[in-house]
């Protein structure tokens, strides 16, 4: 999930400054973590989170949840105090370290008590207690634990989820390739992700058009070119797909995207990924 603040904004004058920053994770966590991430929200603002197949363990100040976006944009309300903290569970991994399917959880947080009990309600309470520069190794030692304790992903799922990045990939194949039957790879990928095999596909072939945008946004791309590299079946495909799970069509997301590479180039800031939309501004939708 994650809390992709624009770098820009703090330039805006906002106070205090917006920011959002990754890192990667420390070996002991590596195999379940792909990313650990901060952010600060600055004002009040409702957030657009986009689906890529992860769920993110996050702390908010209050309570430690898991949250999982599933295969459509989520909008969550932000208070300008908040600090969140969170690490991103690789795809393929989150129902193995959870110790639940993903797809028996619902769409957005569920807090972890709920899942571990007594041990995320102790974590809770040193997470309160102690200083922002040890929420996020607090969080991973409880991930440590849990992979101690058997809960390590499988490489099947991993690997699975891995493959159907590639757009022309198909699920039998892939099925085959791993030893396991087509049902078995559904069965394996609803309860490492929440998705279907088909499903998370679009939604990686998604996350591949939001790293498209800067060319996009520069003029160093079309939508129909870009519609065509990654197989969709035309730039009407892309549209559709781009509605259901961003809530935007793709010239939407593209001016959005334009405008503030302007803002950003006039306040001298740095850009952040696209692939974590954060939308400050709702005059994207």
């Amino acid at each position: 999930m994650g809390v992709p603040l624009r770098a820009w904004a703090a330039a805006v004058g906002t106070s205090p400054a917006s920011r959002y920053w990754e890192s990667p994770p420390p070996a002991n966590v590596a195999t379940a973590v792909g990313r650990r991430w901060q952010g600060c929200a600055g004002w009040d603002r409702e957030l657009r989170i986009l689906p890529d197949g992860c769920a993110d363990l996050v702390w908010d100040g209050h309570e430690l949840a898991v949250v999982r976006i599933a295969d459509a944009p989520e909008r969550r309300a932000l208070p300008a105090t908040a600090k969140p903290s969170g690490v991103r569970l690789r795809c393929g991994a989150a129902g193995s370290v959870l110790g639940t399917a993903l797809s028996e959880l619902p769409r957005g947080a569920t807090r972890l008590v709920d899942l571990w009990g007594s041990r995320a309600a102790q974590a809770e309470e040193l997470l309160a207690e102690s200083p922002r520069s040890a929420h996020l190794p607090i969080v991973e030692a409880l991930i440590a634990e849990r992979l101690r304790d058997d809960n390590r992903p499988g490489a099947v799922a991993v690997r699975a989820a891995r493959q159907l990045r590639t757009t022309s990939a198909k699920p039998a194949d892939i099925a085959s390739e791993l030893g396991i039957s087509e049902r078995g790879l559904r069965r394996l990928l609803r309860h490492e992700t929440g998705l279907s095999p088909k499903q998370l596909q679009r939604v990686h072939r998604f996350q591949q058009f939001l790293a498209r945008l800067p060319a996009l946004a520069r003029g160093t791309a079309s939508l129909a070119a870009v519609a065509a590299d990654l197989s969709y079946a035309d730039q009407s495909h892309l549209g559709r797909e781009c509605l259901r799970l961003s809530g935007s069509s793709p010239a939407t997301l593209v001016r959005s995207w334009a405008r503030q590479d302007r803002l950003a180039e006039k306040f001298q800031t740095p850009r952040h990924c696209p692939g974590k939309l954060g939308e400050h501004d709702d005059r994207s939708r």
